[in-house]
């Protein structure tokens, strides 16, 4: 049943008791308490107000000066690129990807060489034990890096004994999902005790200003497996990315409240663990003396750095009554879809008979709508049997109308097209010819591509 909630309030002062006293506790004056009758509430609003019992807090401008966060500088340049400068104190990073893609590699070599530097470093393992992470640094040539491990599972563990000495400056979990914390019930994996786990870590970076990595398992559609709010927990996420049977891994960041999202980094992976590729494009561009027909190269745009890459068609045409088949990979099947109907519809080309397929190659991914152009050329290319100059490259994207938009970066892109010795390009109407560039073909229309690729006119 709802009572009415008393309270007694001095005339002096103005603060509030729960019940009468002859002398005000706060201002020390004497008979000043009046009963001020309060809302009629019930016992569970009672006990679950909010309103009063806190602690208060002080509220900060938002134009207050603050400086910047501190970056603590890994030395592995491509790493770095990915985080936006390196590691920032206190914040909390998760980096995801499929098994035996080189997650634990390559933030074991990142914790060698803070280490090496002087910053204190510790390596907390609950999938392998202190000497198998010994073997893999030795053969790394990271032996003597001076890194604190250990190999536990229990958050309260991990956190006890990192509380009775300085605080590390890194602190790298692998991997939170065989972390437990025994306030939670539940096997270590499941989304309670991710969750659990994460949050007690990420506390522990808050207060300490260690930078805390969590490595995280990802499901069978690569994404981060455990509860979708462990990505909005921390600060930055991170996404390994590449095929094992490819040499080539790519660091995306996903999520980064520190700095962009746009960057990435490029290792290859070789005997000595994962190595820098300071020139990506290297990677993906195909040697060939002379011109073949289906290929295209693409300067596609990663954040600030340019990638050169190979576009590749192939059609085969079919007897008649067969159904074609489509296939891509490394690029969106839906824009293929449109960029032929484009071809068809505005071009006068007919690819109904003829089998598709479309592929980038190194296993490269491609998300910029800049390639359609590059992917038209290419399917023109192998459809007609005419080779594009070995020494170009194209770019731009392509309306339903069959204009040909410009693109973000064009000069980014002809300067890193140039510098691998590219002569010439492809580009939308409007792209301005830099000095001692490469030269120029301007086309307004998907049309005058065609007309050109084709000998027309």
């Amino acid at each position: 049943m709802a009572k009415p909630q008393k309270r007694y309030v001095c005339q002096a002062c103005g603060s509030v008791s729960p019940k009468w006293a002859g002398q005000c506790v706060d201002c020390g004056e004497w008979n000043t308490l009046v009963e001020d009758m309060g809302a009629v509430v019930t016992p569970f609003q009672a006990r679950h107000n909010l309103q009063s019992g806190g602690r208060p807090f002080a509220l900060v401008g938002l134009d207050a000066e603050i400086a910047l966060p501190e970056r603590m500088v890994t030395g592995i340049a491509e790493l770095d690129r990915a985080l936006g400068g390196g590691f920032v104190s206190g914040s909390a990073t998760l980096i995801g990807g499929d098994p035996g893609i080189g997650k634990s590699t390559l933030l074991l070599q990142a914790a060698a060489k803070l280490a090496l530097a002087g910053r204190p470093v510790a390596y907390v393992s609950g999938e392998e034990a202190t000497d198998q992470v010994r073997l893999r640094a030795r053969r790394l040539g990271l032996g003597k890096a001076p890194v604190a491990l250990a190999a536990a599972t229990s958050v309260r563990d991990i956190l006890t004994t990192l509380g009775q000495g300085t605080a590390p400056a890194l602190l790298v979990i692998d991997s939170i999902q065989t972390m437990h914390s025994d306030l939670i019930e539940g096997a270590p994996g499941t989304v309670s005790q991710v969750r659990a786990s994460a949050q007690e870590l990420i506390r522990y970076a808050k207060e300490s200003g260690t930078a805390l990595v969590l490595v995280g398992h990802v499901t069978k559609d690569g994404t981060i497996a455990g509860p979708r709010v462990l990505e909005h927990m921390v600060d930055t996420v991170l996404s390994f990315e590449g095929e094992r049977s490819h040499q080539y891994r790519i660091l995306r960041a996903i999520k980064n409240r520190f700095g962009g999202t746009e960057e990435i980094g490029v290792f290859a992976m070789a005997a000595g663990g994962l190595e820098e590729v300071t020139n990506p494009s290297t990677l993906f561009l195909t040697d060939r003396g002379e011109a073949v027909t289906g290929a295209v190269v693409f300067p596609a745009l990663e954040g600030t750095r340019p990638v050169l890459v190979e576009i590749q068609a192939l059609t085969v045409r079919l007897a008649s009554g067969a159904t074609p088949r489509r296939g891509v990979v490394g690029w969106d099947s839906g824009r293929l879809a449109m960029v032929l109907a484009v071809l068809e519809a505005r071009c006068g080309l007919s690819f109904s008979t003829a089998e598709v397929y479309l592929n980038v190659a190194g296993g490269y991914r491609l998300s910029d709508p800049a390639a359609d152009l590059a992917v038209a050329a290419a399917l023109v290319s192998a459809l007609a049997e005419r080779p594009l100059p070995s020494d170009a490259v194209a770019f731009g994207e392509v309306a339903l109308s069959g204009e040909i938009r410009p693109v973000a970066h064009a000069g980014l892109r002809l300067r890193e097209a140039a510098k691998l010795g590219f002569s010439r390009a492809l580009v939308p109407a409007g792209v301005e010819a830099e000095k001692g560039g490469i030269a120029l073909s301007r086309f307004a229309t998907l049309g005058g591509l065609v007309d050109h690729m084709l000998g027309r006119g």
